[in-house]
């Protein structure tokens, strides 16, 4: 977790490609702590939208003239870019969607509903954002089957023991996320893919906060599905990806019917697309998908290696202080965790604390995060949550730790 950053890793330089940096909010410089909710964009990311409206606006697939054709072709170079970026088979295997919430809910609407039936479970953890909760229970609702949590433990690190015991030949799906958005805690997901594997049960990872951190190689993990967020990854918001086994995916029904998604229509019977088109229903978001390359890019040139130290350089620094403080109680202190600081503090809700930093100029999450069920397995009504991406400083640290130590001075 200490490991290095490379001496090609300038952080001074890498904060010049971010403009939403430089500026003052209440009268201080922006110290932007809530990277697990949104990332900011680099200049090549907002220079590729610009350069998609400016220049080459049009619909994709279905046109012959020259615009049409470029924006297709630019379309078409992100879903071969998510492709190696998490090391799918094949571009058939990569659909394009809204984000990890809507690729979510395709799985649980097309595969759930073909495959599920009366007395079947699934399994989430007690880790999971709503949005990998949700969709489950609805899903459990109509199949009258059953949803299962596995616990988490009081460090923030999921109970294996007991997800082991949760497994079953009634086990036909596992949906859980690769690190929480709450607590940072990174979950085995390999031996937690192999384990319900060996029942014959299907897994979904819910990768949101991990694909601007960890390594992804969907072939290695062995995952059936795996879930990303365009705007948790330095690239536009309203645009993600569902990856799926090609194998999975044939057997899967459409989510949406419309254009694209069709290879003849009749008034007697449709025919559908192949894949990944089955699952593309109408005018996609192209501009924001065309974008995502770029911050796709910008992640590879970086080097995710030099991201995660750097990353877990200001967490450890950033635990270290907070913990320091009086009152502060850090949430979740699992052994492997992405950059997420969640603590609370004695006798000071976590909304007034968050304000109060906000008058600094100071921007983290408050609340419950999406995550109630985690909260009320803690006891607390939610956190203030302070993330880190790979523009921030020691130095704004320092200033998020100089706030805290003001407030609770003030507050006493």
């Amino acid at each position: 977790m200490d490991s290095p950053v490379t001496t090609a890793f300038n952080v001074a330089e890498i904060r010049k490609q971010f403009p939403v940096l430089h500026q003052q909010v209440n009268g201080r410089n922006l110290v932007y702590f809530d990277n697990a909710a949104t990332s900011q964009k680099p200049l090549s990311v907002i220079q590729t939208l610009s350069d998609y409206y400016s220049g080459y606006n049009a619909n994709i697939h279905r046109g012959i003239h020259t615009l049409a054709e470029r924006a297709t072709k630019a379309y078409e170079e992100t879903r071969q870019s998510v492709k190696a970026f998490i090391n799918a088979a094949s571009t058939e295997e990569i659909i394009f969607v809204r984000g990890v919430t809507e690729a979510i809910n395709l799985v649980a609407s097309s595969y759930g509903r073909k495959f599920l039936k009366a007395g079947d479970e699934i399994i989430i953890s007690a880790l999971e954002h709503h949005s990998n909760i949700v969709p489950w229970q609805l899903l459990c609702e109509e199949k009258q089957a059953t949803l299962r949590v596995i616990p988490v433990l009081e460090n923030g690190e999921l109970d294996l023991d007991a997800y082991r015991k949760l497994l079953s030949g009634k086990t036909k799906l596992v949906a859980i996320n690769h690190a929480s958005n709450s607590l940072g805690t990174i979950n085995p997901i390999k031996e937690i893919i192999d384990l319900a594997h060996q029942t014959g049960a299907v897994v979904l990872i819910d990768g949101a906060q991990a694909g601007a951190h960890l390594p992804i190689d969907v072939q290695q993990l062995g995952c059936d599905f795996y879930c990303l967020s365009s705007h948790k990854m330095y690239g536009p918001t309203g645009t993600g990806v569902l990856y799926g086994k090609k194998e999975l995916l044939s057997t899967m029904p459409p989510y949406q019917g419309g254009g694209e998604m069709i290879k003849d229509v009749t008034f007697a019977k449709t025919t559908y697309n192949n894949l990944p088109y089955k699952f593309e229903a109408g005018t996609p978001n192209i501009a924001d998908t065309i974008a995502f390359k770029s911050a796709i890019d910008f992640i590879n040139e970086t080097g995710k290696e030099n991201i995660a130290a750097h990353e877990s350089a200001l967490l450890n620094y950033a635990t270290k202080k907070a913990g320091a403080l009086p009152g502060v109680k850090i949430i979740g202190t699992a052994q492997n965790k992405v950059s997420v600081l969640s603590f609370v503090i004695d006798g000071l809700h976590p909304f007034d604390i968050g304000q109060m930093l906000d008058a600094r100029g100071i921007a983290v999450r408050t609340g419950h995060h999406c995550t109630q069920p985690l909260m009320d397995r803690f006891g607390i009504e939610g956190t203030v949550r302070a993330s880190f991406a790979v523009y921030n400083t020691k130095e704004e640290i320092d200033q998020l730790a100089e706030g805290l130590s003001r407030i609770i001075s003030f507050m006493k």
